[in-house]
């Protein structure tokens, strides 16, 4: 089979497409022929030694995709071959080989059946974000629940996959939305997608016309995509009790502040981890997630579909901010 092969952490840029020998299923695992792979922010970290993990090389990224089961290893039942099934949050991607390559294998408990009415691609570009999005938003309670219905959620780098996962899930429990993005047509996109405000972050009065436009209310949670300078804008513009849930850092460290700025108003800030889910508990949280899309009429966005010869192109894409989900056909 051909697989993107990470043979250094020295970035995306250097994988090399090439020939490697296909994969067999152990007890507990199903092989996968990869029809469609979605690109993550963490794929690209991981390349360049800046997430949290260290896998043996040769590598292969890849968390997110969709495949066909075509042979299943001992023990196997909640699978079967010939079944087109999706990856939720495991080992895929990172400890082990991902799904940037014709067949991977994957834990059987971390399969999941492609929604009904949803396409292959969506598919492949969901579970990730939207399981991401949906701690960052249910992570300040235990156990997690959404914030009270009428709470105002701010979403910086509102037009990634995360970002649009924030909106979607954050309408189906009725809080008010604040969308955060530097292009107008992404930012009327945004608008249709659910998001009740969308703010270019660039503008020298955004505090002042998000205050005003949810007067008297105050933010209440950001799900905080980016880091960089901005983050102490975010916790600037947090109310009394407010949080915020840290998912990326696509725009580089956060600078120094003052420690003293969450004293008063009683603010928090914690990070987001997939991780913490268990495959029984990204099972129901990712069922739970479908049917909240289903009662809002939503499903995932895709900007580009790109051909598996391309990834490199399509890694180059995603660090120009799409609006919604890289995905890569692998195969058909």
């Amino acid at each position: 089979m051909r697989a993107w092969l990470m043979d250094a952490y020295d970035g995306v840029e250097k994988m090399q497409l090439r020939e490697v020998a296909d994969p067999e299923p152990g007890p507990g695992q199903a092989l996968i022929a990869v029809k469609f792979a979605a690109l993550n922010p963490a794929d690209a970290f991981l390349a360049r030694a800046m997430y949290p993990a260290n896998p043996p090389l040769p590598h292969v990224l890849g968390r997110d995709g969709v495949g066909e089961v075509i042979e299943v290893g001992r023990g196997v039942q909640n699978v079967r071959t010939g079944e087109v099934v999706g990856v939720l949050r495991c080992d895929v991607g990172v400890a082990t080989w991902g799904t940037l390559a014709e067949k991977t294998v994957i834990p059987a408990a971390s399969a999941a059946p492609v929604p009904k009415g949803w396409s292959w691609e969506e598919m492949a570009g969901a579970p990730l974000a939207l399981l991401t999005a949906y701690q960052a938003l249910t992570q300040w309670s235990d156990p997690p629940a959404p914030p009270p219905a009428g709470s105002v959620i701010l979403v910086t780098g509102a037009s990634g996959g995360v970002g649009i996962a924030t909106i979607y899930l954050s309408k189906s429990m009725n809080l008010t939305v604040v969308a955060l993005s530097r292009s107008a047509e992404k930012g009327a996109q945004l608008k249709a997608l659910g998001a009740d405000f969308v703010f270019d972050p660039s503008a020298p009065d955004l505090r002042s016309a998000i205050s005003a436009a949810i007067a008297p209310k105050k933010v209440d949670l950001a799900v905080d995509n980016i880091g960089g300078a901005f983050f102490n804008q975010v916790i600037a513009m947090l109310g009394y009790g407010g949080r915020i849930s840290v998912v990326g850092r696509s725009a580089g460290p956060v600078p120094e502040f003052n420690t003293a700025s969450l004293f008063f108003r009683r603010n928090r800030i914690g990070g987001v981890a997939v991780s913490d889910f268990t495959p029984e508990s990204a099972q129901a949280t990712f069922r739970e997630i479908v049917s909240r899309l289903d009662g809002i009429g939503k499903r995932p966005v895709i900007d580009r579909i790109f051909a598996f010869d391309d990834v490199k192109q399509a890694f180059a894409r995603l660090g120009q901010g799409p609006m919604g989900k890289v995905v890569i056909r692998v195969a058909g």
